[in-house]
């Protein structure tokens, strides 16, 4: 049996609200008696800073265990608060990891960067193999937001992001950009492995149409337009605000903000302040509850500010949207704009152009056949493409070359 100790701040359970990619690499390989996982993750939800609660991760397949490392609870407060909760999380995951015995591999994934140097540091002083999981670029996504300025700060993130890059016995990454981006750090192509982020698509019941949802909020049979996944500042969900305010004379367009973050409480009240009687905050939903909600939704749409890092990413919320059969509204370019245009399952806009945006929106509501079609096209792109069972197969059989080779 292979058993892989995970560190992972802001891993989730399907009870929980966020990206649930490890968990399902856990789930769809534990059964088999083959392999099993242990995570350290921290006892604060990553989107609302809210402690965690015993019950979330009760209930979880056979061979997986979560175990839960104190962190500081002042990620919210400020960047430097956030990243002095990483650090705390830091110390806490490799004390708790004392807990997990007999391990084969060490797995790190970032961001955060912090709980790599853990994960290498527990992988070092117990001679195992050290796997780093790049999700994010960091820090050059940090110093492309502007938010990692101080000259000395970023030389000093270079040298722990090439530390780390250069310790790892292997690096996975989940978007072709990120490949990329390791050659041109000189790592050689047999040290890294694509494995795209992706979905369980089995998931989602199509036959659902999500009437449970509607009738909570309120909304009847209006035309309504998702948001899910985090409210950051990097999300730019001010131009989701922005349309809203384009179409509200359209009483039949609404649009749902499902999700939690750092900037909630301030979007609200600009939504508040504008009288944007057509939006509405969900706030934070678990990730099991998702699929419902989806199919209340007549269409979905995702955005990122438009700096270029961000045309490197895969974002998870995009590969739900379509497995969900729900057309794509994509304000975000570069790679996974390659993925919705040639499923033939969204509209691609500029990103931070906010009448674009409502001008798809406004084209597929007067669509309804479109709708179909394209809800049909992604569901059947991401189904040959970017299924997690595939995904969790090309995993096992990392990490059994991992422990081979070392």
């Amino acid at each position: 049996m292979r058993h892989i100790l995970l560190i992972h701040q802001a891993f989730v359970s399907p009870k929980q609200a966020g990206g649930t990619r490890h968990y399902e690499f856990a789930r769809l390989l534990a059964p088999d008696g083959q392999y099993r996982f242990t995570i350290i993750a921290s006892t604060l939800s990553y989107l609302t800073g809210q402690q965690s609660q015993p019950s979330d991760d009760s209930d979880l397949e056979r061979n997986i265990v979560v175990i839960r490392a104190y962190t500081l609870p002042v990620s919210h407060r400020s960047f430097v608060w956030r990243v002095i909760a990483f650090f705390s999380f830091m110390v806490t995951a490799v004390w708790s990891s004392r807990r997990a015995k007999q391990i084969d591999v060490v797995m790190g994934t970032t961001p955060p960067i912090f709980q790599s140097v853990s994960a290498w540091f527990i992988a070092f002083v117990r001679r195992k193999p050290f796997l780093l999981e790049v999700r994010d670029l960091w820090p050059e996504f940090a110093i492309d937001m502007g938010v990692l300025k101080n000259p000395i700060l970023i030389r000093l993130s270079r040298l722990l992001e090439n530390f780390l890059y250069r310790r790892a016995d292997h690096i996975l990454v989940n978007s072709p950009a990120y490949y990329d981006y390791m050659l041109t750090r000189g790592i050689a192509k047999s040290k890294v492995t694509l494995i795209p982020n992706g979905v369980d698509a089995g998931v989602f019941n199509l036959d659902s149409d999500g009437q449970a949802v509607r009738e909570w909020l309120g909304l009847g049979q209006k035309f309504i337009v998702i948001y899910a996944g985090a409210l950051g500042m990097a999300n730019d969900i001010d131009v989701i605000l922005k349309a809203a305010n384009h179409l509200c004379e359209h009483q039949d367009i609404h649009f749902l903000l499902v999700g939690d973050g750092k900037e909630r409480s301030n979007l609200e009240a600009k939504a508040k302040q504008q009288n944007l009687k057509n939006v509405t905050f969900t706030g934070a939903l678990p990730k099991n509850e998702m699929p419902v909600v989806l199919a209340a939704s007549n269409i979905c749409t995702a955005t990122l500010l438009n700096i270029p890092m961000f045309r490197t990413t895969y974002p998870n919320k995009v590969f739900d949207y379509m497995a969900a059969s729900r057309p794509v509204i994509l304000a975000i370019d570069g790679v996974i704009r390659d993925v919705v245009e040639s499923s033939k399952g969204g509209i691609f806009v500029e990103p931070g152009n906010d009448r674009a945006l409502a001008d798809a929106i406004m084209a597929l509501y007067n669509d309804p056949a479109k709708v179909k079609e394209m809800g049909q096209n992604g569901r059947d792109y991401v189904m040959r493409n970017f299924n997690r069972q595939t995904h969790a197969k090309e995993f096992a059989l990392l990490i059994d070359k991992i422990i081979k080779r070392i």
